[in-house]
């Protein structure tokens, strides 16, 4: 007489247990049904958190280029005042002194850029309790706003440049014949409120364009290399400017120096909040751009030719793509956007040409578009931190001593370690980021 088959006995050793239907479950999925599962998977996002924050992610890099730049821009700081580096001579007998000396000076000096760039506690307190108006509140962040709004165009000109390829020196230029041709279509033209304004901007963005097209037409057709032909029509226009604002029509009359008219009313940026306030409308057109350019590279079949090119220019022309028609596109757009930047700065704050109206504007933009690597919200961010840089510097300057150019050399060091993020993988022994490493090509935008 058989005997029936026996169910396998399930040991400690077996690696699975059975489950429903004889089928085979892990264990350790197994014990995740019960009231622990939410637990552990708490526990494993925690510990995905707390891994991703020390790796070398590019908010992380960021972050911590930001912080060495002002760690090294406050021992320049100490090593600027001579009553300070006073006291570490006897540092031995007294470390005290220096310590106190120096962290009093540190702190003062990026109090005062806070205070500059953002807001006064000061002044909301007094506004509080009604010693003085809600314009000594928001001051501070207009100033920031003001200075961010130009960079904001000459940021994503470069970094819509670096992202077809391209390396875009010429957004000085293009913003100088920008801040020109606007200049000239708000003072010459006799047009009505509105459509005056309207023109004006066109015709900066027209001018910026053209200076534009000239180094794209150059690079397609001859293979002239873009960053000597822009850095070349860099001096070009700036010669020209201060040819045409010696031009009867456009030369002030009544002075003597080299300045010209000034824009009408009809054509100058509204201000946002009144009250005396520098903020314009140039900061809502800042914004509005930045979602164009980015539905341009990531949502527009240009969008796609363009980051084909940038990534390998032989294979998108063999899949068909004309990589001298992006080229030629590329810079007419990248100059319209830095033409775009300079008529923000002289219908917005300047209001006449001169010499200088455009300022670095451009130049900064290159160093906007390397922080923001390359990314359109991320160049929008970057404009923003160096616009609260320059606002809180000269109230840095004016309230501590601490010079304007301190400012421009910590601009200088965080586009530094932005731009070496193995440098700061080592000093601060970042792991490796799971997701998307940190990519050396700025062209490929990061």
């Amino acid at each position: 007489m058989s005997t029936p088959d026996k169910e396998p006995a399930v040991g400690p050793a077996d690696k699975t247990a059975a489950g429903p239907e004889g089928v085979a479950v892990d264990p350790a999925v197994a014990t995740t049904d019960g009231p622990d599962r939410g637990t552990e998977r708490d526990d494993s996002f925690l510990q995905n958190f707390l891994h991703n924050l020390w790796a070398a992610n590019t908010v992380t890099v960021t972050v911590l280029s930001m912080v060495l730049a002002l760690v090294i821009g406050a021992v320049l700081i100490i090593l600027s005042d001579p009553d300070v580096l006073a006291t570490y001579s006897y540092i031995t007998a007294r470390p005290s002194d220096a310590f106190s000396a120096s962290w009093t000076l540190v702190s003062e000096a990026y109090a005062n850029l806070f205070k500059g760039a953002i807001v006064d506690p000061a002044a909301v307190t007094g506004w509080l309790a009604g010693e003085n108006g809600w314009q000594a509140v928001f001051a501070p962040l207009s100033e920031t706003l003001t200075y961010a709004a130009p960079l904001v165009f000459t940021g994503l000109a470069v970094a819509l440049a670096f992202r077809g390829g391209l390396f875009n020196i010429g957004a000085q230029g293009q913003a100088i014949i920008g801040t020109l041709t606007a200049a000239v279509a708000g003072f010459v033209f006799p047009l009505p409120v509105g459509v005056h304004l309207i023109v004006a901007l066109l015709a900066g963005a027209l001018g910026g364009a053209l200076w534009g097209f000239i180094p794209g037409l150059l690079k397609a057709r001859t293979g002239a290399h873009e960053v000597i032909t822009t850095i070349m029509l860099n001096y070009t226009a700036g010669l020209f400017l201060g040819w045409v604002i010696l031009q009867p029509g456009v030369h002030d009359p009544g002075r003597s120096d080299a300045i010209s008219k000034p824009v009408d009313s009809s054509a100058q940026l509204p201000a946002l909040l009144g009250g005396g306030l520098r903020v314009n409308l140039g900061i809502v057109l800042a914004v509005v751009v930045t979602v164009g350019v980015a539905w341009l590279l990531n949502r527009s079949a240009f969008g796609f030719e363009l980051r084909a090119v940038g990534a390998n220019p032989d294979a998108a022309r063999t899949a068909g793509i004309s990589v001298t028609r992006t080229y030629v596109l590329l810079m007419v757009m990248a100059g319209g956007l830095s033409g775009l930047g300079g008529a923000t700065q002289v219908l917005g704050t300047a209001h006449t040409l001169t010499s200088q109206v455009a300022g670095n504007i451009g130049f900064d933009g290159l160093l906007v578009a390397l922080l923001g690597r390359t990314r359109p919200w991320g160049v929008f961010l970057a404009a923003l931190l160096f616009g609260a840089l320059r606002a809180g510097g000269n109230r840095m300057q004016s309230f501590s001593g601490i010079s304007l150019e301190l400012v421009t050399v910590v601009q200088a060091l965080i586009v530094i370690f932005i731009a070496a993020p193995a440098l700061v993988k080592a000093m601060f022994r970042l792991r490796a980021a799971r997701a998307a490493r940190l990519q050396t090509s700025v062209s490929k935008g990061w």
